[in-house]
């Protein structure tokens, strides 16, 4: 995929804590969310894993390749990554990356011979770096659906049929269960669900009126916690990064709070995100209520801290 598409966009989506606007709405499958423990965890991810390939499906013949434009409504247009990114959220699990690169750092590693529905195959073919340059989806019976190229469009591919699929076949990663909510749900889980609940409802600017679900940074972060039934008692960022207790950017769990500056180096913060846990976090900015993963270098160069508020 492109990577300076992925830049370019990213560039115009971050530095921002209080005005901004809306992201269009996507309306999911109508089914149940999908929640995991020891005993149900198999029956959750290949449920999950069906909705995902059914919603694949459904786009071949209405979506056209493009590595520098991302258009997720008719006629659609994805690269490899924003297709897998697109039908996940579709679904109520969010990736939060259209990099390649970023997609193999989440979930777990899954050996080849274990493949199961929902697993994300990665691929390299050109000679030079190490991040992959092609992600497809297992859907079964050695076969993957992905978005190929300008040629094939989304297609379905027997990981035999090519010497592409032997020769250049890099790893592959589980992501479910791990971007699943646990069941019973944690404390961490409702302020993240909460969170992605008001995504594309709210509006953001320098001042509050909840009637109209129109919050700063802070105060979203606030309003969220609390209808979470975690009391936060401020919409002040700065009074925000003085609560809890400080976690290492190691052992973050979901809805930690993560604090970020304008100045790499600064100590005073101008952004805070929720922490959605598998290295993704939830930021509320000038364009919206957006996820990103902490791969990101913005984030990785401007990261001050990151505060425990509950115990889940």
């Amino acid at each position: 995929m492109n990577k300076r598409f992925l830049s370019t966009t990213l560039a115009l989506s971050i530095g921002f804590t209080t005005l901004g606007m809306v992201q269009p709405a996507v309306q999911p499958i109508e089914v149940e969310a999908a929640t995991i423990n020891n005993l149900n965890n198999q029956q959750a991810v290949a449920a999950k894993a069906e909705q995902l390939i059914q919603t694949g499906k459904s786009l071949i013949g209405k979506a056209t390749y493009s590595n520098t434009v991302y258009k997720p409504t008719y006629p659609y247009k994805f690269s490899c990554a924003s297709f897998l990114m697109y039908i996940f959220e579709k679904n109520g699990v969010d990736l939060a990356t259209y990099n390649e690169d970023y997609m193999m750092k989440q979930g777990t590693y899954v050996a080849k011979n274990q493949l199961q529905k929902g697993d994300l195959l990665f691929f390299k073919s050109k000679k030079t770096g190490t991040d992959p340059d092609h992600v497809g989806m297992y859907i079964g019976n050695n076969k993957i659906i992905h978005m190929a190229d300008s040629k094939q469009n989304i297609v379905i591919s027997d990981l035999s049929s090519k010497p592409y699929y032997t020769e250049n076949y890099v790893t592959a990663r589980r992501v479910l269960p791990t971007l699943l909510s646990a069941n019973p749900a944690t404390k961490g889980d409702k302020v993240v669900e909460n969170a992605y609940s008001y995504k594309d409802k709210v509006t953001m600017s320098s001042t509050i009126n909840e009637k109209n679900l129109r919050f700063t940074g802070p105060g979203f972060v606030e309003y969220v916690y609390r209808k979470s039934g975690v009391q936060l008692g401020t919409t002040n960022l700065k009074e925000q990064m003085k609560l809890g207790t400080t976690v290492s950017r190691t052992n973050l769990k979901k809805g930690d709070l993560v604090f970020f500056n304008s100045t790499p180096g600064s100590q005073t913060p101008s952004m805070v995100g929720i922490y959605a846990g598998d290295y993704r976090i939830m930021i509320p900015n000038s364009n919206g209520i957006i996820t990103r993963v902490m791969f990101v270098d913005y984030y990785d160069k401007h990261y001050i801290t990151a505060k425990r508020v509950f115990s889940n």
